[in-house]
């Protein structure tokens, strides 16, 4: 057999981007499957972006993450990107085919991927109502609508933003659309069957921060789920068990928005069990 030394390479771009962890799922997922394939953590500037975008061509990257601010900027720098992420208008993954980059959006497939397998839930028919309008919000509800959600809420503090969210789903899509301003403590209603933070509210170190809502009118089946992974048990997941509903949390989202651009990268099934594990350790360390 021939040596080879030559170590297959992808990564991600951000600023700042220290504290991602996508690297130790996908460095364990190698390693699991005996693939000498590296993941890089790259801090790169915005007006960087379009010299490392020629540097992951000059390279040979295999494939990027892209993660703050670069989500939206780096679409004009592909050469194709996948029709839902354009209608979603972000990119979090690229992958190489041939000499050609792909952009698509793996967070909210890894959402509703975490949803169907872990919790057994198929968000067709369901009312969903999601907090937060931003690149999480916006992934997560253009997925569930293409899913059959009947209804999507969305819960913003910015009334702008939100609205610009809600009229681009109306566009696009053919669930019922509602925007609900958060200015005070909202009251999950007893139709809504899922809620979702996608919000950054009860993220590391702030993790004793609790978004402003009230569970007391919800029904007795709402199911509840948070986009954080760090902590995994945040303030919300506690509240909704101390309620007895059931939950799903961030650490879902990102192991399986994860798996999926393993598998765009190497063509191989992704240890899902593996990378899930390598997180929680990682994250009990922070």
């Amino acid at each position: 057999m021939a040596i080879n030394y030559k170590a297959e390479l992808v990564g991600v771009l951000g600023y700042p981007v220290a504290e991602n962890p996508t690297g130790v799922m996908q460095e364990a997922a190698f390693a699991a499957l005996g693939l000498n394939w590296r993941y890089l953590t790259m801090e790169v500037k915005p007006e960087n972006l379009a010299d490392a975008i020629r540097g992951v061509r000059a390279l040979g990257l295999r494939g990027i993450n892209l993660t703050i601010p670069h989500k939206v900027a780096v679409m004009a720098l592909l050469d194709d990107i996948a029709p839902d992420a354009k209608v979603i208008g972000a990119v979090n993954t690229v992958y190489r085919a041939g000499d050609r980059l792909i952009g698509t959006n793996t967070d909210g497939k890894g959402f509703l991927r975490g949803l169907r397998d872990e919790a057994e839930i198929d968000p067709k028919g369901r009312r969903v109502a999601v907090l937060g309008a931003g690149g999480a919000a916006r992934a997560i509800t253009f997925e569930l609508a293409f899913a059959g959600a009947s209804e999507l809420v969305v819960i913003n503090r910015s009334v702008e933003r939100g609205q610009q969210l809600v009229e681009a789903l109306r566009q696009d899509t053919s669930a019922a659309i509602e925007f609900v301003p958060w200015s005070s403590t909202y009251v999950v209603p007893q139709a809504i069957d899922v809620l979702v933070n996608a919000t950054s509210i009860g993220l590391y170190p702030d993790v004793e921060a609790l978004p402003d809502i009230s569970l007391d009118q919800a029904r007795s089946d709402l199911f509840v789920c948070d986009v954080i992974p760090n902590p995994p048990d945040t303030r919300l997941m506690q509240l909704a068990r101390s309620r007895g509903l059931r939950t799903l949390n961030g650490l879902s989202m990102l192991v399986h928005q994860g798996t999926i651009g393993f598998e765009l990268w190497t063509g191989q099934a992704a240890p899902e069990a593996v990378m899930k594990e390598a997180l929680r350790k990682a994250f009990e360390m922070s």
